[in-house]
């Protein structure tokens, strides 16, 4: 078996329609490969070419091949039928044999016939008119189907990765007068430990928000992130996980002495311990985010760089963008989430609740550049550095 790197291509269509969350939970439940990078994408004219006419040369069926060369043309361009900005996601997939197992086992092929039990089976279509000719083309995701062009398109996507991708905040555009933002979502890294649909499903939840989801990343946010992201909440614990250091002592104290321990003892033990209590729910959400435990790597350069956990960064826009995420993500506490929200369908308990969101504009800006997700940041390209890294591997 080879270790190989491959992607799948999320179409603009799919996108548009909120089938992006379905897609995502298909190839992640499918394909037991591991999900290492995402970029979001608005092809230029030249790399529309170049796609289609690639693309058009992989198929022996001319029918076929001049249908993806159309669809390619008419969809991924910005002057496509449907008036609408042609964003695609790239999502890249590293593992033994994964072109192949991406694209014949999981993605599939058209059929003559309908079928569902493939992703494109399920959220594609082809439909072919009565001389033969494609009518209706749409094929929900793309990937490569063979070695040589899985290479050529890798190659693509990196050669264009900082001009055609990245964040697309400026490019999209909405009516005058609305209160325009843009809220980062985190799909925590419980969700990536095994093969599962519940990253999909969580974004199949945003999607009823209506916003437009303007960047995609992989993220393995490191020890010296994980502290700067989530520091602010030691001085925030203090005080608000107190109740719950004096439950603990009631429970743990209740049985053990033959007399009753009086309320102004527990809130003075409380008060002692609350600081230690607060510093220690901090490193382990710090350890939960980064897979480090801050107590082994002490030496802040170190930190900065070591990471065993990678979440998928998610940057939503469009009118009241923070709000509206967060009323579908759903309350920190499960227990407390409301019927139909991501937390209430897919959290496990407090700090395993499948997503964080931003809470205000102020707080995304600080966390988008903490994770190298602002303007700044988007001078380099993980996903571009990653595919490069691969191509020269295998002698490309």
């Amino acid at each position: 078996m080879k270790n190989e790197l491959t992607y799948a291509l999320i179409t603009p269509y799919s996108i548009v329609k909120s089938r992006t969350g379905g897609i995502i939970g298909r190839l992640l439940r499918l394909s037991n490969l591991e999900l290492v990078g995402a970029r979001m994408y608005v092809f230029s004219d030249d790399f529309v070419d170049t796609y289609a006419r690639d693309l058009r040369g992989t198929t022996d069926d001319p029918a076929l091949g001049q249908g993806w060369f159309d669809y390619i043309k008419e969809n991924f361009s910005r002057g496509n039928r449907f008036g609408i900005l042609p964003r695609c996601m790239l999502l890249l997939f590293r593992g033994d044999d994964a072109r192949r197992h991406l694209k014949d086992e999981v993605i599939g092929s058209f059929t003559r016939t309908p079928v569902g039990d493939t992703l494109r089976g399920t959220y594609g279509d082809l439909v072919f008119d009565v001389w033969g000719n494609v009518d209706y083309f749409e094929p929900a995701a793309i990937s490569a189907p063979n070695d040589e062009a899985n290479n050529r398109h890798l190659a693509l996507f990196a050669k264009y990765a900082m001009s055609d991708g990245g964040l697309l905040e400026e490019q999209l555009t909405f009516p005058e007068g609305q209160n325009i933002e843009t809220s980062l979502v985190l799909l925590k890294p419980d969700n990536f430990e095994q093969p599962s649909s519940r990253a999909g499903n969580i974004i199949d939840v945003f999607s009823r928000t209506g916003l437009f989801m303007a960047g995609a990343e992989v993220v393995s946010m490191t020890a010296g992130q994980g502290i700067e992201f989530y520091g602010h909440l030691r001085k925030l614990f203090v005080e608000r996980l107190k109740g719950s250091v004096k439950s603990h002592l009631k429970e743990a104290l209740s049985s053990t002495f033959g007399f009753q321990v009086s309320e102004k003892i527990y809130e003075h033990m409380a008060d002692e311990l609350k600081e230690l209590n607060a510093q220690r729910e901090f490193e382990r959400i710090v350890h939960y985010m980064t897979g480090v435990d801050l107590n082994e790597i002490t030496d802040p350069q170190q930190r900065q760089r070591t990471s065993h956990t990678k979440s998928l960064a998610i940057l939503y826009r469009g009118p009241d963008a923070i709000s509206k995420i967060r009323a579908w993500l759903g309350a920190t506490d499960p227990s407390e989430a409301m019927p139909g929200t991501a937390r209430s369908e897919f959290a496990q308990d407090l700090m395993r609740n499948g997503a964080h969101a931003s809470d205000s504009p102020q707080s995304a800006m600080r966390e988008r550049k903490i994770l190298g997700l602002d303007k700044e940041g988007s001078d380099s390209c993980r996903a571009k550095q990653m595919i490069e890294e691969y191509l020269a591997s295998v002698g490309k």
